[in-house]
């Protein structure tokens, strides 16, 4: 990984609800300036000449951030997620899959999360161009916009930080 400077921190809101993840040079700038404190330290110091600083794992904001909920952003790859690698005509598991519009882009189908499944080629192939009646097809299970959890946000440092779990763990879950 490099310096210690670029390792991740846990950034908290002032209610505890995880908002991003920073690097340890920006969670002391935001402690030095009284905007932070730390809430949990488990990497030692950082030593200048003249000053100690604590290097933190997971920091917590002084004042309350307020921000939207997030939202999973609608790719390729989060509705094969959503879908659970599974073929919504067929029910073939696969990691080689295509996304279908249900209601096809040439007949005013959009691209949201109501509309895009995972199917397998051979299913696209056969629905092609049709809606669902017309190619005597059903889905196994409506789509739908899934919601975010904290292990989905922050599931990749989590593996790596596990100290970060109590924190993230109970969040949009």
């Amino acid at each position: 990984m490099g310096s210690i400077l670029d390792y991740p921190v846990l950034v908290l809101n002032l209610n505890y609800e995880p908002l991003v993840v920073a690097t340890v040079k920006r969670a002391i700038t935001m402690i030095v300036m009284g905007k932070a404190e730390i809430v949990e330290n488990g990497r030692g110091v950082i030593r200048t000449p003249s000053t100690e600083y604590v290097c933190p794992s997971v920091v917590r904001l002084e004042c309350l951030i307020k921000r939207p909920r997030p939202r999973v952003r609608l790719s390729r790859r989060e509705v094969f997620r959503r879908d659970g690698y599974t073929c919504q005509y067929c029910g073939a598991v696969s990691r080689h899959l295509t996304v279908d519009h249900v209601v096809p882009k040439h007949r005013g189908g959009a691209s949201t999360w109501e509309n895009l499944v995972s199917a397998c080629r051979a299913c696209n192939r056969r629905k092609g161009g049709k809606t669902l009646a017309e190619a005597n097809m059903r889905l196994l299970s409506e789509p739908f916009e899934p919601r975010p959890t904290g292990r989905y946000l922050f599931g990749a440092h989590v593996q790596q930080h596990q100290s970060w779990q109590k924190f993230i763990g109970g969040w949009w879950e």
